[in-house]
């Protein structure tokens, strides 16, 4: 709502280049109107240059819930005293304690400082400037790319360990570590993403780019190698990953316990079987439903690249042309796969 390329924000920016200051609610009237004391009430559309006449008065300016109303200008707002705030100047400590006591949006631009202070549910955020978050930003894609570049190595080596029967738990926690620290990062540069607004377009194309196929390879592996494949215990071990604290992740103990294995085993002399849903899914304009008809056909991996042609075809949604690109596809990526490790390494 208050990102470049809004209406808000550049009545925000208009307050800031003139140095003045502004306490900006945006929110139900009907939720916040028993704290408002006397105030000009207006009902008109907003736009910036109203935005930044109004913050000329000393009073509060009422937005409506979607910042497309100028409902009030120049309200002393009389929040709950007794509400614990921790800002020092009455501006910040009013805007503070309405959003706790609301949970309205509150913006608090300070006069002397040049700062604008967000609160939202008592939570409290101060914009940065344009140039510093896409600073930031830039480093985080840098870092990403790294990450993403080691995520496929390990991906490669895993997935020529499966054609191989050779896979251990150490090789399958390895790539789900990775596959979550990629996705973490991810997410922080998304939150940049947001506040950039018009101006992050460039930096979500590179990271959409960046992305491509992390999400389906840690779904596949998941489905692959966890110990109960009901469909409940897979949403809860996807749903456990996501919230697993960082320190957490860098334990393989605590992966491998997540995938339904004991915490203590050595993982590098634990040898694990793939059901296949990793390899399958690499093929070209193959569907889920397919892909999980095979695996319940077959009893992991191994048995999919044993099978003959007509097994393959008696399986539900395959049939005869399907069975002989699924066969070509798997010879073809072995193929693949041997090359990137060759030049991998």
């Amino acid at each position: 709502m208050v990102a470049p390329g809004t209406a808000v924000r550049e009545g925000i920016d208009d307050i800031l280049h003139a140095r003045a200051g502004a306490l900006i609610c945006i929110g139900h009237d009907e939720e916040l109107s028993f704290l408002y004391s006397g105030g000009i009430k207006l009902d008109i559309d907003y736009t910036p240059a109203l935005l930044y006449q109004l913050a000329k008065m000393d009073g509060a300016i009422m937005l409506d819930q979607n910042a497309t109303k100028l409902r009030w200008a120049n309200v002393q707002l009389m929040p709950d005293p007794t509400i614990l705030s921790l800002e020092t100047g009455t501006r910040h400590r009013t805007a503070e304690r309405v959003s706790k006591q609301t949970g309205a949006l509150v913006i608090a631009i300070s006069q002397r400082r040049a700062v604008v202070s967000l609160y939202l549910d008592g939570a409290k955020y101060m914009l940065e400037d344009i140039p510093v978050v896409l600073a930031k930003a830039n480093q985080a894609l840098a870092t990403l790319d790294k990450y993403r570049t080691r995520l496929d190595q390990v991906s490669t080596r895993l997935t020529a360990l499966e054609f191989e029967g050779g896979a251990m738990l150490h090789d399958v926690l390895t790539v789900l570590q990775r596959a979550e620290l990629v996705t973490r990062m991810a997410v922080e540069i998304e939150r940049y993403i947001v506040e950039l607004g018009t101006d992050g377009r460039l930096i979500e194309m590179q990271l959409e780019e960046t992305m491509v196929g992390v999400a389906a390879d840690k779904t596949s592996l998941v489905h692959d190698y966890l110990s109960d494949p009901a469909e409940e215990a897979f949403a809860l071990v996807l749903d456990s990953l996501a919230r697993l604290p960082h320190q957490d992740l860098l334990d393989f103990g605590c992966l491998a316990e997540l995938l339904g294995h004991d915490r203590k085993v050595n993982t590098l002399d634990a040898p694990v079987s793939p059901r296949g849903h990793r390899v399958l899914g690499k093929l070209p304009r193959m569907p889920k439903l397919v892909i999980s008809a095979i695996v319940r056909e077959f009893n992991g991996l191994e048995d999919i690249l044993a099978a003959t042609d007509a097994e393959l075809e008696a399986v539900d949604g395959v049939g005869d042309m399907r069975a002989k690109d699924i066969r070509e596809g798997l010879r073809r990526l072995q193929e693949i796969n041997l090359v990137d490790r060759y030049l991998q390494t």
